[in-house]
């Protein structure tokens, strides 16, 4: 017989992360555990993990919820993938759990030789939006820590000035030395993006994320077809859940990438589903990490890991937090590697 419960973890920001949605200082996370009644001291633990306003259970009740899950653990252990549609969070994170304590509670969700620290993950560096200053501190540490694919955040800033920013990247470095990839967050108008994907795409940018709002699949659809630039889906496969709701999206637009956040589209098998998909019409992906503390990160990054895929994913190592969760997870020359002879820290 199983049994669960969850605590509460707000993760705090050592520096305000600065988005086109606005300037992040905490974010709440919730730590699921599951365990068997007759030994109760192997627990399986999810994290779930939710952004503000772009979540679709960032809404009330969600604590309810969460004590609803855990007081019928046995309930929907069997069935979460269809009854926690409209709570992907919480469904990931009893996915989470759930094969944590199959594996025997050591935080190792999908064994591999990156969880036996002989496998290292190509990772992008991420550059938070703040003034321009900040940026280039961000830049400059990111190019002296080894990274050859960065990410910088815009849409936030004066369009210019991040041109002018980015022109300064590529006048010292070439497309082969440093890969760079830009995500606006939905920050476009649609009259507007055509033109600014077009400036873009002067500095060999590998892709931009999201040029504008989601929800507007006609508008993504032309700016598919007609920009110069490589377009990527992000928030765009938010809430879509059917498989073949999933197959009309990606048939209908027709991107060149998407971007797999498990804590925004339910977890590990619904991700598989989104990358079925898109083998299925040609469409290139990557997993990307959505403010997860370590526990969340940490499953991801296995699960990344097993993926036949070799693009610099978005994954870092937690360290934008100043009280996550101690973690084997670190980083080495861009790389995320897990050093196994680390120790957890108690959840």
């Amino acid at each position: 017989m199983l049994c669960a419960d969850f605590k509460k973890h707000t993760l705090q920001f050592i520096s305000p992360g600065g988005t086109s949605r606005g300037v992040l200082t905490t974010k709440d996370s919730w730590y699921l555990r599951v365990w068997q009644k007759d030994r109760p001291n192997i627990l399986g633990v999810g994290e779930c993990s939710i952004l503000p306003n772009l979540s679709i259970d960032d809404r009330s009740g969600y604590e309810t919820k969460l004590n609803e899950v855990c007081h019928q653990v046995n309930k929907y252990s069997k069935n979460f993938h269809e009854t926690l549609l409209s709570w992907p969070s919480i469904r990931f994170g009893l996915e989470m759990a759930l094969l944590d304590l199959k594996n025997g509670g050591e935080r190792i969700y999908f064994p591999s030789g990156f969880t036996e620290s002989a496998k290292a993950i190509p990772i992008n560096g991420l550059i938070w939006m703040g003034k321009i200053d900040y940026m280039k501190k961000q830049l400059h540490e990111k190019l002296k820590s080894g990274f050859n694919c960065i990410k910088i955040k815009i849409g936030a800033l004066e369009f210019e000035k991040e041109i002018a920013l980015i022109k300064g990247i590529r006048d010292n470095f070439s497309a082969d030395e440093l890969e760079i990839r830009v995500d606006a967050n939905g920050a476009f108008s649609v009259d507007e993006a055509q033109g600014k994907l077009e400036r873009l795409n002067e500095f060999k940018i590998h892709s931009i994320e999201q040029p504008i709002k989601q929800q507007q699949r006609s508008q993504m659809a032309k700016l598919c077809q007609n920009s110069p630039l490589d377009i990527a889906l992000d928030e765009e496969l938010i809430g879509v859940n059917a498989l073949t709701e999933k197959q009309a999206l990606i048939s209908e637009i027709k991107p060149k990438y998407i971007i797999l956040k498990p804590s925004l589209l339910g977890g590990f098998k619904a991700s598989e589903e989104w990358i079925q998909v898109a083998e299925e019409h040609g469409v290139k992906w990557w997993a990307t990490s959505a403010l997860e503390g370590n526990i969340g990160l940490n499953a991801i990054a296995q699960w990344t890991a097993i993926q036949d895929n070799s693009m610099p994913q978005g994954l870092g190592t937690g360290k934008v937090f100043s009280n996550n969760i101690d973690s084997p997870l670190d980083m080495d020359g861009g790389h995320l590697v897990y050093s196994k002879h680390k120790l957890w820290g108690r959840v």
